[in-house]
């Protein structure tokens, strides 16, 4: 077990996330709201706000399709009701070809949950407490 002081030294926690198309993706997370800042030609540091790294990823140029297409991210919101109508206004299945974004629906884990997929297959749990 990671000592409290150890655990206070951390600054963020970021996964990688695949891209089969790499331009495609930085165009749709950029759609999303988020700011992309490249870190070379294949990552780019990927994060929503002005909150400081917490809210980020890194999106990187690999692609593994049986990766990809299991992979989940989980982002919790206070306005769900409002990042739907944003998501709705984005028209991303036309746009980028993913597949068609899901309304919120209340999860018998007790969320309410909209799910999006971004170009490379990843999923992405939009979630509010009811």
């Amino acid at each position: 077990m990671v000592p409290d002081d150890l655990a206070r030294t951390v600054v963020a926690m970021r996964p990688f996330l695949p891209a089969n198309d790499f331009a495609r993706s930085v165009l749709f997370y950029e759609a999303l709201g988020f700011r992309v800042s490249p870190l070379g030609d294949k990552a780019a540091h990927v994060q929503l706000g002005e909150e400081g790294p917490r809210i980020a990823f890194l999106l990187q140029d690999f692609y593994d399709k049986h990766f990809a297409e299991n992979l989940m991210m989980h982002l919790l919101v206070r306005d769900l009701d409002g990042w739907w109508s944003h998501i709705e206004s984005l028209s991303l299945a036309a746009r980028f070809g993913v597949q068609p974004p899901r309304a919120p629906k209340l999860e018998s884990w007790g969320l309410r949950v909209g799910y999006v997929w971004d170009p490379a297959g990843v999923l992405w749990h939009i979630a509010a407490d009811p």
